[in-house]
């Protein structure tokens, strides 16, 4: 097995993946003032998706393990397809959010597919930087997302970048059928609900129940602001207009897709020499933290410092791919998709939790002139984050042993 049949089209799941997660913080905005919404209203708007995404993370890591990468993604990717078509036909909000909410259906298996591939064709210590190349990838369509999109937005609207987000999820699902192998035979005589009973001892290891908060919500961080509350913050707090935020949100999805590819890459090095794989997930938790006390903090006006700093909170937060990998690896391979949908799905639970407790705060405050929200709501959704992270971190020091 190789990169062309393996790496490349499973990760191309990842790249609608992230198209429809970035896709929010450009068009939320102009959602909120077509169909109206307050703030709670466009963050759950924004996170129904990861509601699908979240419930779909068990069934989807038992179908890896009992039917493999190649069934499983194909279909999944086709999905996608028919939320992003729902979504683009959307009359009203509701059935913008039952097309998200298929759409979330669609991308669970993004990243776990792609784990579970390089754990069932590759060695051991190539899977986390294989795994940091595919997220590198999948960060293509959190590019296109930005300014690319913002460039034609103007010509085929909202519901058009829809449209195109569907013909792309068509494409990969049969690009998947026709490039990935089928996986090896697994034993018959296993029920599907003896494979569910095995998620116990792994919600129970001592590894997981340390690990698991603090990498859950590194990551749910970033798919909180990346998914919706980047483009509003930019706008309302630091004044961007929308060319330069499309700008910062190309910026951070740079930072996301080289996070991923270095993340990965040190952490099989650092696996190479005999050292800890979860060694890049701690630094980028601190990291992270300290980027959100920073923001905070300076409250930044210039564009370019601003930019800077969502690219240095990116760079940290992108590091799921190692985290996911090198927990997964602390298991027997055979529960490698079950291992990371465990963690996956308490990372999307946390994801809604954040985006809708950020537009309830939102709401605490008057509406601005423009349409937009009070920055001081934005600083103090970012003090409860900052506090929610450093409790996750302190639970994950305080049972090091």
């Amino acid at each position: 097995m190789n990169f062309f049949n393996v790496t490349l089209p499973l990760a191309l799941v990842n790249v609608i993946n992230q198209a429809s997660r970035s896709l929010m913080a450009l068009i939320g905005p102009l959602l909120a003032l077509e169909f109206d919404l307050s703030a709670a209203d466009l963050g759950l708007l924004g996170a129904i998706l990861f509601v699908a995404y979240g419930l779909m993370q068990l069934p989807v890591g038992v179908a890896l393990d009992l039917y493999g990468p190649r069934r499983v993604q194909c279909a999944s990717a086709g999905l996608a397809c028919l939320g992003f078509a729902i979504s683009a036909a959307a009359a009203g909000p509701f059935m913008l959010g039952f097309g998200r909410f298929i759409t979330g259906m669609g991308i669970a298996s993004g990243l776990i597919g792609l784990i579970k591939g390089h754990t069932l064709w590759f060695p051991r210590e190539r899977v986390a930087a294989l795994t940091g190349a595919g997220v590198f990838i999948g960060g293509i369509g959190g590019l296109c997302a930005t300014v690319p999109m913002q460039a034609v937005l103007p010509s085929i609207g909202w519901r058009g970048a829809f449209w195109v987000l569907a013909m792309a999820a068509a494409c990969v699902s049969l690009w998947i059928w026709l490039a990935v192998p089928p996986s090896p035979k697994r034993n018959a005589q296993k029920s599907i609900w003896s494979e569910i009973r095995e998620f116990g001892p792994i919600f129970t290891a001592p590894v997981f129940i340390r690990m698991a908060p603090a990498i859950a919500t590194l990551n749910a961080l970033h798919f909180t602001y990346q998914g919706l509350w980047l483009g509003p913050w930019l706008r309302d707090v630091a004044g961007l207009e929308d060319g330069m935020r499309a700008l910062t949100l190309l910026f951070y999805a740079l930072g996301v897709m080289f996070g991923n590819l270095i993340a990965g890459n040190i952490t099989s090095l650092l696996q190479a020499r005999g050292k800890s794989p979860m060694i890049v997930p701690i630094v980028a938790m601190c990291a992270m933290l300290a980027m959100q006390v920073l923001i905070l903090v300076v409250a930044p006006r210039d564009a370019w410092l601003v930019t800077l700093m969502w690219l240095a909170f990116s760079l940290s937060g992108s590091t799921s791919s190692a985290a996911y990998s090198s927990l997964a690896q602390a298991f027997p391979a055979q529960l490698a998709g079950r291992v990371s949908t465990a963690v996956n799905g308490s990372m999307l639970a946390l994801v809604f939790v954040f985006q809708s407790m950020i537009g309830a705060l939102l709401d605490l405050w008057p509406r601005t002139a423009l349409g937009g929200w009070s920055a001081t709501g934005y600083a103090w959704a970012m003090m409860a984050t900052i506090i929610f992270q450093a409790a996750t971190m302190l639970w994950m020091w305080r049972r090091r042993e």
